[in-house]
């Protein structure tokens, strides 16, 4: 699935704030619940259990807390730019400011890994981050994304 299409426009965050990892993730399961109509806890109960597993914490500041489910469906995806960074027991022991949560219907679940590896293909160039954390707007954090999800003409 390309980027573009996990990542609809409206759908970025650039100034959550939270203070913790739990905090965190309640934030992005609020976020979630309310725009889907479903029970915070549901969402909030997928995301700890993948976390419960190891964290999702990619290293250089960026986390993907991700989880398939069978309440779900179609992919949901949000981007989120955190006010001041936190621990999330990254490898490299960053604190994480850059979050891209993606959850997956269990029912098609052949997409969700490719989708989890191209994400973070286009994370591999050094740029994106920092471009991600310099938009001014969710917009321009979207279209950034989107067009290092585009190949080289």
């Amino acid at each position: 699935m390309a980027i573009a299409d996990l990542f609809p426009a409206p759908d970025g965050i650039l100034s959550l704030s939270p203070k913790s990892k739990s905090d965190l993730f309640e934030m992005l399961a609020a976020e979630v619940a309310a725009r889907l109509g479903l029970p915070k806890d549901d969402v909030l109960e997928a995301i700890l259990a993948r976390e419960k597993l190891g964290s999702t914490a990619l290293g250089r500041g960026v986390a993907m807390p991700h989880a398939r489910v069978d309440w779900l469906e179609s992919p949901v995806a949000v981007l989120a730019r955190l006010t001041h960074p936190i621990d999330l027991e990254a490898r490299d022991g960053e604190p994480v400011d850059l979050v891209f949560l993606v959850l997956w219907p269990e029912a098609a679940s052949e997409g969700f890994l490719p989708a989890l590896s191209n994400i973070c293909r286009v994370l591999r160039d050094n740029q994106l981050p920092r471009q991600l954390r310099r938009a001014r707007s969710a917009s321009e954090a979207l279209q950034t994304l989107q067009a290092a999800d585009r190949p080289a003409p």
